[in-house]
């Protein structure tokens, strides 16, 4: 109304509030492992192999390139930082449980990093999905690396392990001639070893793996001359090398 004071609206005169400056709060456990380790930027998860990638495509196109992104990052940190490798699969797992690659992706990095535990339980669940034998020699190992060997020995007599490829084979023989071993039984061993093919043409690398375990549980068996013959024909197909029998050699005939 003319010639009355306006009166000042309510609150004009006060200060706006300073805004809420608290730290963020800290990420739970469960939050951090389901971001994983920060992803490079240059990994984009096409480096994927497409039988691998395949099996994400029932996934949204975004949380699939993520998983994918992961699984990426995992494979090449395997070999070098395996504990930073199997948290980037634990990140996959937790946006992809139900897909057998990414369990399998899971127990393989577990294993790598000595968590044997779950890696047995992680390989576990990708058999049940997919029905694969080609887990087996490396749970057996698991049950090795937790102090059952009886449950690595039932794990090696499955009639399946009898179907799996020349180097899986091998390595469930090495699996199983270690469970003996871990049981004072180091005749029974040998004896398993023997029942490889040892003397095989191939040179690849799981028949070096055999030949090596064969000598090295010859020299448990106190049969050193034995034993540095098959380190001899052990570093005879070992071009890279992957095994130290040159020194085991050196080393047992400077005795």
């Amino acid at each position: 109304m003319a010639g009355r004071e306006r009166q000042p609206s309510r609150g004009g005169n006060r200060r706006p509030r300073p805004r809420d400056r608290r730290e963020p709060t800290p990420r739970s456990r469960e939050q951090a492992a389901y971001d994983g380790p920060p992803l490079d930027d240059a990994i984009t998860g096409s480096e994927l192999d497409r039988p691998v990638a395949q099996h994400l495509r029932t996934l949204p196109e975004r949380l699939a390139t993520r998983v994918a992104r992961h699984l990426v990052a995992a494979g090449q940190l395997l070999d070098t930082d395996p504990a930073t490798a199997y948290q980037h699969t634990l990140a996959a797992r937790a946006r992809a449980s139900r897909i057998p690659v990414v369990r399998e992706a899971c127990g393989e990095a577990a294993y790598a990093a000595g968590e044997y535990a779950d890696a047995l339980s992680e390989l576990r669940a990708a058999k049940r999905m997919n029905g694969s034998a080609d887990y087996l020699p490396v749970m057996a190992d698991c049950e090795r690396a937790l102090g059952r060997p009886d449950k690595a020995l039932a794990l090696a007599r499955n009639p399946v392990v009898a179907q799996l490829g020349p180097e899986l084979r091998a390595e469930m023989t090495i699996v199983e001639a270690g469970a003996r071993r871990d049981l004072g039984e180091l005749d029974a061993a040998v004896r398993t070893l023997e029942s490889a093919p040892l003397r095989s043409r191939a040179r690849e690398e799981w028949v070096v793996r055999l030949r090596y375990a064969y000598a090295d549980a010859l020299l448990a068996a106190g049969r050193t001359e034995d034993a540095v013959a098959w380190f001899h024909r052990t570093a005879a197909i070992d071009f890279e090398p992957s095994t130290d029998a040159v020194d085991r050699v050196a080393e047992l005939e400077d005795r």
